[in-house]
């Protein structure tokens, strides 16, 4: 059974007052815009997604969610909230000589180095032990249509062309996929609600997608392009003004925001708190054909999290990998904003929660969502400057 879709402002009504403090200048507008980012709001849209479990693609739950982020961005005002309905039928059988498993950082990447933890995805329900999670999960996924999410702000002096701000709604693991990726996810919303505030201006356009079966080979942000791709620039209806898919100027993906307590000891296990050092790492591929123009807008980024970022430093490396900027990175200036690297640090077990029943709300302390919300100001921040934010 699906729990009743619980609304921003009801969780809310129960959070602590805690918020993240402005401590820039009152006369930069993005500063200004960076300091309406909150810590408790930002939770609470984490929390509010965990209620649907772990929002498994081709399940009743899953559709919930999306349902739920739909009504979030409609309430915030966020303009052309709309759907992109593809079909996944699940995996199919490969084509052509198998490729071996890369497992190097990346293409071209250098091996895993340090301590390995195993990983891996758990499908055993009864390692879930909260019963009314374990029920909420058991539906299982069935083939057929898929949806997902989407909202834009319009530029007002250069409508037709825009970037692409995203994170992936889905989960998997009987758990409630409060980090991969309702952080994310979360994040994303986040920034909707800021930019289409009212007394929000940006030149360029600025899209938020929710993209939806991610953990099945990044379907939904496949669908996406494979859609969307051919109709960037067009005018729609002529002389109109309007776009109905601007240009892409670049792609930012956000997937798993908060725990970055280190590597596993010897034994396998893990720091049960942020390590001090703890960073938010922006990736590029620099296999992919727009690796360049990627490199500088991860370095735009790195220098916004310098400026406005409240707690935690930015660090940018070059292996972006299995997430839903790949299939865009060929296309456009693509990065990914993560807790850590894919490749060297989550694939190498660094995330005990990855894919687990223990990815739940109350896994995660403050220390792990400020590393989340410093993300957001990361983004928020460089993207204010890319679209040319002002205030009224």
């Amino acid at each position: 059974m699906i729990k009743p879709h619980l609304p921003i402002a009801l969780l809310l009504a129960t959070a602590s007052p805690l918020a993240s403090q402005d401590t820039t200048s009152t006369a930069d507008p993005i500063a200004k815009l960076v300091a309406r980012l909150d810590l408790e709001h930002y939770k609470a849209t984490i929390k509010g997604l965990t209620q649907f479990g772990d929002r498994r693609q081709g399940t009743a739950r899953n559709r919930a969610a999306v349902d739920w982020i739909e009504q979030q961005l409609r309430s915030y005002g966020c303009s052309d909230v709309s759907r992109l309905t593809y079909d996944y039928q699940g995996p199919q059988p490969p084509q052509g000589p198998r490729t071996p498993r890369d497992t190097t950082r990346a293409a071209g990447g250098g091996k895993i180095r340090g301590i390995r933890a195993r990983t891996g995805v758990n499908n055993d329900s009864l390692r879930q032990p909260d019963a009314k999670l374990r029920a909420l999960d058991a539906e299982p996924s069935t083939p057929g249509q898929r949806q997902e999410v989407y909202c834009t702000k319009i530029g007002a002096t250069h409508p037709n062309e825009m970037y692409i701000v995203g994170g992936h709604m889905d989960g998997i693991g009987w758990g409630e996929a409060a980090n991969d990726d309702g952080s994310g996810t979360a994040l994303v919303m986040e920034l909707a609600r800021i930019f289409s505030a009212p007394d929000v201006t940006t030149d360029r356009s600025i899209r938020f997608a929710l993209w939806n079966n991610e953990e099945t080979g990044l379907n939904g942000a496949r669908a996406y392009v494979e859609q969307r791709q051919a109709l960037q620039g067009k005018e729609e209806p002529a002389g109109s003004g309007k776009y109905p898919e601007p240009t892409w100027l670049g792609m930012i993906q956000h997937d798993m925001m908060m725990f970055d307590h280190g590597m596993p000891r010897a034994d396998g296990t893990l720091s049960p708190e942020q390590r001090p050092e703890a960073d938010v790492n922006i990736e590029f591929q620099s296999s992919a054909k727009f690796a360049d123009a990627a490199r500088t807008l991860a370095w735009t980024f790195q220098a916004a999290n310098e400026k406005y970022a409240t707690d935690y430093p930015a660090s940018v490396g070059p292996h972006m990998t299995n997430t839903d900027s790949a299939p865009f990175q060929d296309l456009v200036a693509a990065i990914s904003l993560r807790e850590n690297e894919r490749g060297t640090q989550i694939g190498a077990g660094w995330d005990p929660n990855w894919h687990q029943p223990t990815d739940r709300y109350t896994t995660y302390n403050d220390k792990d969502f400020r590393l989340g919300l410093n993300a957001a100001q990361t983004t928020l921040g460089a993207l204010a400057g890319l679209v040319g934010a002002t205030l009224k």
